[in-house]
């Protein structure tokens, strides 16, 4: 399935699509998931991983709100789209600096996921205006 032609099909977008968002969403989706795995699998580390965990979890929120936002046409509000992106890349390397500090393999998988969120998203920032 592609996220770009079922956004290419909304009336508001005119086959126009944004192909930077849509991989940015597309991302950040994947980023959540992620996220939300490496978070699962830091509590059952034999470890204090609290710190980790909650920025996971934090981290997995943002990015599949930024996800849903991303590719939403109707009535589209801009600077909030801008400003979750922001967000969105923060959160990002905020959870790669904590997966960092961390020799599990799900964290450093974890991170690398993250700071390719954050590319994406640091690129399709310039593209929304």
């Amino acid at each position: 399935m592609s996220l770009v032609k079922m956004v290419s099909l909304h009336p508001d977008v005119r086959g126009e699509v944004n192909e930077t968002l849509v991989t940015a969403a597309r991302h950040a989706m994947l980023c959540s998931l992620f996220c939300t795995s490496c978070a699962d699998a830091c509590i059952a580390e034999d470890m204090d991983m609290l710190q980790c965990i909650r920025t996971c979890l934090d981290c997995a929120d943002i990015c599949a709100a930024t996800a849903r936002l991303a590719v939403r046409r109707t009535a589209q509000d801009v600077a909030l789209l801008r400003a979750q992106l922001e967000l969105c890349i923060k959160s990002c390397e905020a959870c790669a600096a904590e997966c960092d500090r961390h020799e599990h393999e799900h964290c450093k998988l974890c991170a690398t996921m993250c700071r390719e969120c954050a590319e994406d998203c640091r690129s399709a920032l310039p593209t929304v205006n």
